[in-house]
């Protein structure tokens, strides 16, 4: 199940966002803060960030910038400002995509899964991934160099036309 962090200071926010998120079997947690949310992206385990704009101690694009220094984590930005300056800042310093609000749920779970295959969208037929490098996608881990796949840290057991 994805894992979205949203880092919004609207307190009343986030409760219902992760109820409607869990219908479409994805995770929200929420941070109201900045530092604390940095700290649960420093922790792992995150698979996308919802950021707003305009948060206490720091503002969204200064949190963006920084979380971009450390981590390839999709990012959208979710603010009241929805200026085309605005947006366009948002994603030079490396947001993934732009929400305005008012917003429907409906429509920022379709841009988080949108930014979700994105990231884990494999390459293009004919396009062979770098063979020292092991791909991983929750909880499986696949080897093309060993030809190996792990589930939860165990082997499976494949055959030639089941790796392919």
């Amino acid at each position: 199940m994805p894992r979205i962090l949203l880092i919004d200071d609207d307190a009343q926010l986030g409760p219902p966002l992760a109820a409607y998120f869990a219908r479409f079997d994805m995770e929200l947690v929420c941070a109201l803060r900045p530092g604390a949310g940095l700290e649960l992206i420093r922790q792992g385990g995150l698979d996308a960030a919802i950021l707003d704009v305009m948060l206490p101690e720091m503002d969204g694009f200064a949190l963006c910038r920084l979380i971009r220094k450390e981590s390839d984590l999709p990012i959208i930005m979710l603010t009241a400002r929805g200026e085309v300056m605005d947006r366009v800042v948002g994603l030079e310093l490396g947001a993934d995509d732009y929400v305005p609000k008012p917003f429907e749920p409906r429509e920022l779970v379709a841009r988080v899964q949108t930014v979700l295959r994105r990231r884990v969208t494999p390459p293009a037929p004919g396009v062979l991934p770098d063979a020292s490098a092991r791909l991983v996608f929750e909880g499986l881990v696949l080897d093309p160099a060993m030809r190996s796949v792990q589930r939860q840290g165990e082997l499976l057991e494949l055959t030639s036309t089941e790796f392919d």
